[in-house]
């Protein structure tokens, strides 16, 4: 599911600025649904890696399991700012398709993905 051409946006997005704004904030939770070793070579500062492979099982996890699998609190339905990104969209837009059909309406795709934050960031 590598990424090709930027993905369409049929989810609600997030840009740069604004994502930079929400992490400033510390208002944003941020998910690289990338592979583990794709993440493990470098990944937006304070992201939590959850596969796309794996997602739609960690979300429905009690939250006591999320914790134990990933160090990290399960994301709330509720949560305002979830916001997804893969190396080039595609995965980023499945993720966020995914978390929303799940009930997560503040799931937002940051298109850009992690090649737009290696550009601008680094």
């Amino acid at each position: 599911m590598a990424g090709g051409c930027r993905a369409p946006s049929s989810a609600p997005t997030v840009s740069l600025p604004e994502l930079r704004s929400l992490l400033a904030s510390g208002r944003a939770r941020l998910f690289d649904v990338r592979s583990r070793e794709e993440a493990a070579a470098g990944t937006i500062p304070g992201a939590l890696n959850i596969p796309v492979s794996e997602l739609e099982s960690a979300l429905q996890m009690e939250p006591a399991a999320f914790q134990a699998l990933y160090s990290a609190e399960k994301p709330k339905l509720e949560d305002e700012h979830l916001i997804f990104f893969c190396q080039m969209g595609k995965r980023g837009l499945q993720a966020t398709q995914l978390a929303r059909s799940l009930g997560y309406t503040g799931a937002r795709n940051y298109a850009g993905a992690y090649r737009e934050w290696l550009e601008k960031e680094s």
